[in-house]
């Protein structure tokens, strides 16, 4: 149960610095779409916390693959909801292979951090 709740409080700060990055002027719109996919990965081990951090890492970048693909998708009703502000956030406006990248380094880098820091607190 701990765990849960310390993935629930990364998942709920990477939302908060994702909101924050997006409203600082200079800060490259590729952080926005990395620190995207490290909250999908914190959200994704909320609902799955005692799983593989590699059963993790795969799940989370297809869902990030699948929501950038989706992107290419346009139909009527699907490009009026990406106007609000949930469809903003959630579905993202337009395809680009750059988010990919961002995507993969934001889910591996959650990733290795998890196993990092696991690794540091067993020690303890």
């Amino acid at each position: 149960m701990k765990s849960r709740i310390y993935y629930f409080i990364i998942f709920i700060t990477t939302i908060l610095l994702g909101i924050l990055s997006r409203k600082i002027p200079f800060v490259p719109l590729l952080i926005g779409d990395f620190l995207y996919a490290f909250m999908i990965y914190f959200l994704v081990r909320v609902f799955l916390p005692y799983k593989k951090a590699l059963l993790i890492a795969f799940l989370s970048l297809a869902i990030c693959y699948c929501i950038e693909f989706l992107q290419l998708y346009q139909a009527d009703w699907i490009v009026e909801l990406r106007k609000t502000l949930f469809g903003r956030y959630v579905l993202g406006q337009g395809f680009l292979w750059s988010d990919i990248a961002a995507y993969t380094l934001g889910v591996c880098t959650a990733f290795f951090l998890e196993n990092i820091f696991k690794k540091y607190l067993s020690k303890f």
